[in-house]
């Protein structure tokens, strides 16, 4: 058997022997006979950070790297970070956006000395909204999604903690809950960087406008989520949680980030023509799903781009 992550193949009683490597092709006869081989002459090893940031299951390894301990040293980096732009003695509690974010979140309280609180709580019957077609479908999905407890929330200077912040809609929805719920001031913490870039090979990410924070200022993307302080996790640090468990790996599939791509192919009349596909196709979703939340969406996007 062969699986993107080891969880998939301990699940199911498999034995985990090995990691594909870089450039090799892997075949399975009608037999059951196992056929590996070398197909570049030239490869090297750059997985995909955003793997380790958000898309796998905490309890996986990859490449030699088990998922929670990297987001766990994120939350350590984040940590520093977070010390060195804010006054830490000002804040109440820790929290985080369950459930990517938890590992992070809970070494940023250890580090920071400050409480730990779970006050969202997660519906599991509602996927992930960052890849869900049309910003009104993930807008009332995000509501549906999280619960906020407010006795968590009264009255209190709250660290919210999460993974990453792609479309910023799960932010902003998230920080007007905590406001709901009556958090006295609200700071905003990302354990991963600031997503600039589409990624294009295979996660179903959104194009460069969609994105909030691609040509934006860090206060402009702060005004967007309505936080009172945004702090992001920056992409050196990203990679070393990788990279302290891990020494091996030199380099990282990180075009989210950086808009590095590694196959040195991708050009800008692709993602042009990448997003105008996409740009139909979201247009369409919206339209169907709720005519008026898609004339309010527009509305804020061309707010939001002042137009």
């Amino acid at each position: 058997m062969l699986a993107s992550e080891s969880v998939a193949l301990e699940g199911l009683g498999f034995t985990v022997v090995r990691d594909v490597e870089p450039g090799e092709a892997i075949y399975i006869d009608m037999d059951g006979n196992f056929h590996a081989r070398q197909c570049a002459s030239n490869s090297s090893l750059n997985p995909c950070i955003f793997e380790y940031v958000y898309l796998a299951r905490p309890d996986s390894t990859i490449d030699g790297v088990t998922v929670y301990n990297v987001r766990m040293r994120m939350g350590d980096y984040l940590a520093e970070k977070i010390r060195a732009e804010t006054d830490v003695s000002k804040i109440d509690v820790v929290m985080p956006i369950p459930d990517s974010s938890r590992p992070a979140a809970m070494q940023v309280a250890k580090r920071l000395g400050i409480s730990y609180r779970e006050g969202f709580f997660k519906n599991r019957y509602i996927g992930r909204t960052f890849i869900m077609p049309g910003q009104a479908v993930r807008k009332k999905s995000v509501r549906q999604k999280l619960n906020a407890m407010r006795i968590e929330f009264k009255d209190k200077t709250v660290l919210i903690v999460d993974d990453s912040i792609v479309r910023g809609t799960t932010s902003y929805e998230i920080v007007q809950m905590a406001r709901e719920s009556g958090a006295k001031k609200v700071i905003f913490a990302s354990a991963a960087p600031p997503v600039r870039f589409p990624n294009v090979y295979g996660i179903d990410m959104p194009t460069r406008s969609e994105l909030v924070a691609y040509g934006r200022t860090h206060d402009e993307i702060n005004q967007l989520i309505g936080a009172d302080q945004l702090i992001y996790q920056s992409v050196e640090d990203m990679k070393k949680a990788v990279q302290d468990i891990n020494p091996n790996i030199k380099n990282f599939e990180s075009s989210c980030f950086d808009g590095c791509y590694i196959s040195g192919d991708i050009t800008e009349a692709y993602l042009d023509a990448l997003e105008a596909a996409r740009h139909i196709a979201n247009t369409e979703e919206d339209r169907k799903s709720d005519p008026s939340d898609f004339a309010r969406s527009q509305l804020h996007l061309q707010l939001a781009n002042g137009d």
